[in-house]
């Protein structure tokens, strides 16, 4: 199952998942390095995707608790957006069960590389001036929307989701973007659950390597997401950066390894 020593493995997962569970509690985008650590761990793709989910619901459980402790949440959106993320979630990870894990980790190569550059060209990216709400009808056609789409793509894939969520709810919804990041943490959660479960039901968590992981992920959930309430988002905006040029430069090495 797993190319190193058991202990080996835990050296390398438990800080990398601490760290993947810090960044995506504060602007999403953790997945880009705890799925990418599972895989280096040595797991096979659907293990690795499934063991990964568990930790990362865990993770973000946390964090959606501290941020609706300090009312950086909206509900109305934060309800439209899960329902419809659970039904998103579970058609992405029927796909994902159904895909050859040659053919999935086809779509890992490509789809990482455009994460990363995608969370990249929107890290820099600061708030404009302030714009007129959303009426109460739109908020919600709008957060359903998000939801089941980028649920989907939670199911499916998962890495640069809370991101895609912050930028959706901040842009889209209308949302100040603590509140925006709020939002995606409690959507990200019920997304993260239901694709979890049926990640669970296909026998793909590895719990030895899991229970070590969601220690971790709480640790770091609760971390980052008090530190974003309290400080802000600009020292993080920077190590993302840094951590995505890095995870980007490995994944496209990969991809060219791939080619030979």
């Amino acid at each position: 199952m797993m190319a190193y020593s058991y202990g080996v493995t835990l050296l390398i997962l438990c800080p990398l998942i601490f760290l993947a569970a810090f960044i995506d509690s504060i602007a999403g985008g953790g997945g880009l390095i705890s799925l990418p650590a599972y895989l280096l761990a040595g797991l096979p793709i659907h293990n690795a995707h499934g063991t990964n989910k568990f930790t990362a619901s865990m993770g973000t459980a946390m964090a959606a608790v501290n941020y609706m402790r300090s009312r950086k949440v909206d509900y109305p959106a934060a309800l439209a957006g899960g329902l419809c993320a659970l039904g998103g979630a579970w058609a992405g990870t029927s796909i994902a069960l159904a895909m050859s894990p040659r053919l999935l980790q086809l779509c890992l190569v490509i789809i990482l590389p455009l994460a990363g550059v995608f969370i990249l060209s929107r890290r820099g990216r600061e708030e404009g001036a302030p714009r007129e709400a959303l009426s109460p009808v739109k908020k919600i056609i709008f957060s359903a929307l998000a939801g089941l789409v980028i649920g989907c793509y939670d199911g499916f894939f998962g890495p640069g989701t809370g991101m895609f969520l912050t930028i959706a709810f901040s842009t889209l919804v209308r949302l100040e973007l603590i509140r925006a990041a709020g939002t995606a943490r409690v959507i990200n959660l019920s997304s993260n659950l239901a694709s979890m479960l049926t990640w669970l039901r296909g026998g793909h968590i590895i719990f030895s390597l899991a229970i070590p992981g969601m220690i971790c992920a709480i640790a770091g959930g609760y971390v980052g997401s008090r530190l974003a309430i309290r400080v802000g988002q600009k020292l993080i905006r920077r190590v993302l950066v840094v951590v995505a040029i890095l995870l980007f430069i490995r994944i496209l090495w990969d991809l060219l390894a791939t080619m030979r």
